[in-house]
């Protein structure tokens, strides 16, 4: 049985939950959808002690997934064989404020793993921030954990019921908690003996029957790391090579291995000196060790995966890659059709930024409009959630940006936003642009309206908090003062992100849509 590692020495706390919450507060109020986690990890291939600094990289791999979570981070390194414990360094606050030199010096080691929050499951407490280290029966053990467990109520009974204490609240430990158990045979009544050790890749394969989604996981052992992503692929996960500084444009599988990687996303590769490889395909197991790495088991699932669309609509970071395309050149693509399903009569196209600007591109090319841009982003402004009223908050939210007066006035503008969510936003907008001379703004939406919760990672708002479900597209238009207003299709978006996507396995291919149609990935109790 797992026993949390709660070492004092090797936690710590830089900021306050409340400084935390706040800073949640104001994501949520400024776009009312939040994502769950990103998860890092590194290890040296070739000799140890290594000269690459695990603990540097790894933090470098976090500051880059740093938009995927903002509530707390941690990083938990490992020396190998010969250590009895990890050498670990978590709290609340951003990247920036919890690493500094002194304590990735402290972060020794030659394999590692790291992780950054936001929650879903689990309260913005200290406790629950991760990597979740375990003192097991044979060494330590720690967890990093993207996604939520669809089914962590009853597997959370099942833990309880065998008189395991639970230290946090989140369903990451639940997962912690599985791989501490040897495993089962078939009939699930008796443990199979580990007589030369425990066998992880069993330990991970019985946690994968038990629980189908939602998960992209790092698990690290005292001299190996195992990256696992669940049977749907619903959250994404990748491998990446650390390669020589002087490797130039040599092709990735040529170049020599001086590390690996694994990360929710490769846009912070090219930074650490990595290379993209390929994404951890749905249901794999990989192997990571001094030596390199390998598939240890690829468990079968459904016919058609479900990686979340979303992620190529708004979380991910544009420099990413996702079935071997760039999220950058999908979200042009988005705009491309978007142009073709909701055209308008309009003199130039323009984006709120900076999350709407590829789909802005796009349509503007696509229509033949000059994209100019009219809103110019003020990143010292004040939060607006402490605003005593909502008055006060949208007008918050609008000074937010300044306005290029001299690009707007007497023009017709389309403007072109990601999401619309709650609709808080978008409104005081619009005013700001009329405000500065514009004659109509047409407003475009480069994804489906927003119809239903997501219990899978992603904390969207209620049922009733989504503005889609209150209003259509002409009387939204009509409530935030645009002369228009229209989104992409569900059938469009599917038709933007399968234009230039190249799945290593087309058997498997398909996206979870259940926050736009209701038709979720699992018939499993929400």
């Amino acid at each position: 049985m797992g026993k949390n590692d709660n070492d004092n020495k090797q936690q710590s706390v830089t900021r306050s939950v409340s400084a935390v919450s706040t800073e949640r507060a104001e994501r949520e109020e400024r776009t009312g959808l939040t994502h769950e986690c990103g998860v890092f990890a590194a290890i040296a291939c070739g000799d140890w002690p290594t000269q690459i600094d695990i603990a540097h990289v790894i933090c470098l791999g976090l500051v880059a997934l740093q938009h995927r979570g903002q509530e707390s981070a941690g990083i938990a390194t490992s020396e190998g064989n010969c250590s009895p414990n990890f050498n670990v360094h978590k709290g609340m606050g951003m990247i920036s404020s919890l690493f500094t030199d002194a304590n990735i010096k402290n972060l020794k080691g030659n394999l590692g793993i790291g992780h950054t929050r936001y929650s879903t499951s689990g309260a913005s407490e200290v406790v629950n921030c991760q990597p979740l280290i375990y003192k097991t029966a044979h060494g330590p053990m720690g967890v990093a954990h993207n996604g939520e467990l669809v089914n962590s109520d009853s597997l959370r009974k099942e833990v309880l019921g065998r008189g395991v204490g639970l230290v946090t609240d989140t369903d990451s430990e639940l997962i912690a908690q599985s791989l501490c158990r040897p495993p089962e045979k078939e009939d699930g009544r008796e443990e199979v003996p580990e007589l030369n050790g425990p066998d992880w890749p069993a330990r991970i394969r019985r946690f994968m029957k038990l629980a189908p989604l939602s998960y992209s996981l790092v698990i690290m052992i005292k001299d190996k790391i195992y990256a696992v992503r669940d049977v749907y692929g619903n959250r994404p996960l990748c491998l990446g090579k650390i390669v020589p500084l002087n490797v130039g444009n040599l092709k990735v599988e040529e170049a020599k291995a001086e590390g690996w990687v694994v990360s929710s996303e490769s846009c912070g590769f090219l930074s650490i000196g990595a290379r993209y490889v390929r994404e951890v395909e749905p249901g794999e197991i990989i192997e990571l060790t001094r030596h390199g790495h390998r598939t240890v088991d690829v468990l079968k699932g459904p016919k058609s995966m479900a990686f979340c669309i979303f992620e190529y609509v708004y979380f991910a970071r544009g420099d990413s890659i996702f079935e071997r395309q760039m999220v950058y050149s999908m979200r042009m693509q988005s705009g491309r059709q978007l142009a073709r399903e909701a055209p308008c009569k309009a003199d130039i196209v323009s984006s709120v930024p900076e999350s709407g600007t590829a789909a802005a591109h796009g349509y503007a090319k696509e229509s033949g409009l000059e994209f100019v841009e009219v809103l110019c982003k003020n990143r010292y402004v004040g939060r607006t959630f402490i605003q005593p009223s909502t008055r006060l908050r949208q007008l918050g939210v609008a000074k937010k940006f300044g306005a290029l007066s001299e690009n707007l006035v007497g023009k017709r503008l389309v403007l072109i936003d990601d999401s619309i969510v709650r609709g808080n936003t978008i409104g005081p907008i619009i005013k700001l642009l009329r405000d500065a001379g514009a004659s109509e703004v047409h407003v475009r939406v480069a994804s489906p309206p927003l119809c239903y919760p997501c219990n899978m990672g992603i904390n969207i708002p209620t049922h009733e908090e989504l503005i889609a479900n209150k209003l259509n597209p002409e009387e939204l238009a009509k409530q935030v003062g645009a002369d228009s207003l229209e989104y992409l299709s569900v059938e469009g978006l599917i038709k933007a992100v399968k234009h230039n996507r190249q799945p290593m396995d087309a058997s498997k291919k398909g996206y979870c849509t259940a926050c736009l149609t209701g038709e979720y990935p699992t018939q499993l109790s929400w």
